[in-house]
């Protein structure tokens, strides 16, 4: 998707939009990120058509945006949008017919759309609420409902506006992960929001605006360990880079080394210290593939490792332990958590499957490397331990 040169005014204001020209990789996690007032909604509704130039192109594919219905149709089967207010996007008497909306008008079968609004549902947490009516949700659940409505139309592009607002910590997270999981796919993200931390950790690339322009378009650290940007962009640092401007301020980081996430400030702080906080070998990560199955592969390695965690990735992972009615410690962040675990000496078993388990591999490895601590990742093939 290429923005160029778009801009755009509602009728009687001056420009909410002025003259902005960026593209999405495909594949791509981009966050679009600016205080309230930016303009982040109003360019997210010109991905789908919802909102029309009034100058400048919007390209999906290498292909000019057409305002008339019969491509407006095709643009929001490709691009997917979940808005900030669930409310004006929830309307069926039912979660199910709610979710079933889009596949339907896209001619799905009647199979399909009870398997689509069932992953779906499962996929945002909401299994077993099938009937229930969308107006008597809380407001995160209406969320969780919205966001599996465009999920069931299985679009190229996902827009997202403020996708965690109404969400507690927990369920943000868990929203967060599964972005990412969608995303590993290969679906193309755009999100909104002004939560710079959800933003570092999460995104590739951010696209800063303020006052209707792009101030920076770039990776996460280039745009947010500038702080003359940030005052620019009414923004504040993540805390992680907050905390280490400081310290690189009184000389005890490096500067141009910023810290991806909280694992990586650990460790910085561990050298800034001298200290080794992990005098002893790291304790083993176990990987196990759901396509093989979970109980039984678990039960064996429980009986040999204990005290074990438990950490599971993806939907398909996930719905094998909730079958078996499996409680795992945590469900997002888990190759990260599953590293700190490790170097507590607390032995951690990863649970996934798919293109998830050459991602937690590649973390793995990458950590390894970077911070010269060996990590051992072992693959359990079978139910047999002794």
């Amino acid at each position: 998707m290429t923005f160029t040169e778009v801009s755009f005014a509602y009728t009687s204001h001056p420009d909410s939009l002025k003259c902005i020209s960026f593209s999405l990789e495909k594949g791509s996690k981009t966050a679009l990120v600016g205080p309230n007032g930016a303009g982040k909604t109003t360019l997210l509704l010109m991905c789908n058509g919802t909102l029309r130039p009034s100058s400048g192109e919007v390209d999906i594919g290498g292909r000019s945006i057409q305002y008339d219905s019969r491509s407006l149709r095709d643009v929001r089967r490709r691009v997917g949008m979940v808005f900030q207010n669930s409310d004006s996007q929830l309307f069926a008497p039912t979660v199910y017919q709610d979710v079933a909306f889009g596949p339907l008008n896209l001619g799905f079968s009647e199979d399909e759309i009870k398997r689509v609004v069932s992953e779906s549902l499962f996929a945002v947490g909401l299994s077993g609420y099938e009937r229930r009516p969308p107006h008597h949700l809380s407001g995160g659940e209406k969320k969780r409902v919205a966001i599996a409505g465009v999920l069931a139309m299985q679009p190229e592009i996902l827009i997202f506006d403020e996708p965690t607002s109404s969400l507690d910590p927990a369920g943000a997270a868990e929203i967060m992960d599964l972005l990412e999981e969608i995303n590993h796919r290969g679906v193309t993200i755009l999100l909104s929001t002004h939560d710079v931390e959800l933003a570092y950790s999460w995104a590739d690339d951010v696209v800063l605006i303020e006052g209707g322009e792009i101030l920076h378009h770039g990776p996460p650290r280039s745009a947010f360990c500038d702080t003359d940007l940030m005052r620019r962009a009414h923004l504040t640092l993540p805390t992680v880079l907050s905390l280490h401007h400081h310290l690189a301020a009184r000389g005890m980081m490096d500067p141009a080394d910023p810290p991806s996430g909280i694992l990586d400030i650990a460790q910085k702080i561990e050298k800034m210290a001298s200290i080794r906080t992990t005098p002893h070998s790291p304790a083993l990560i176990y990987l196990i593939d759901a396509a093989s199955g979970v109980d039984g592969i678990l039960s064996s390695l429980q009986k040999t490792v204990s005290p074990l965690r438990i950490g599971v990735m993806g939907t398909t992972a996930k719905r094998l332990l909730a079958e078996a009615e499996i409680t795992a410690d945590f469900t997002y962040g888990v190759i990260d958590a599953s590293i700190l675990h490790a170097l507590r000496m607390e032995p951690v078993v990863i649970i996934t499957t798919g293109g998830m388990i050459d991602r937690v591999r590649a973390r793995i490895r990458t950590f390894s490397e970077e911070s010269g601590i060996p990590l051992s990742l072992l693959p359990v093939l079978s139910t047999t331990h002794d």
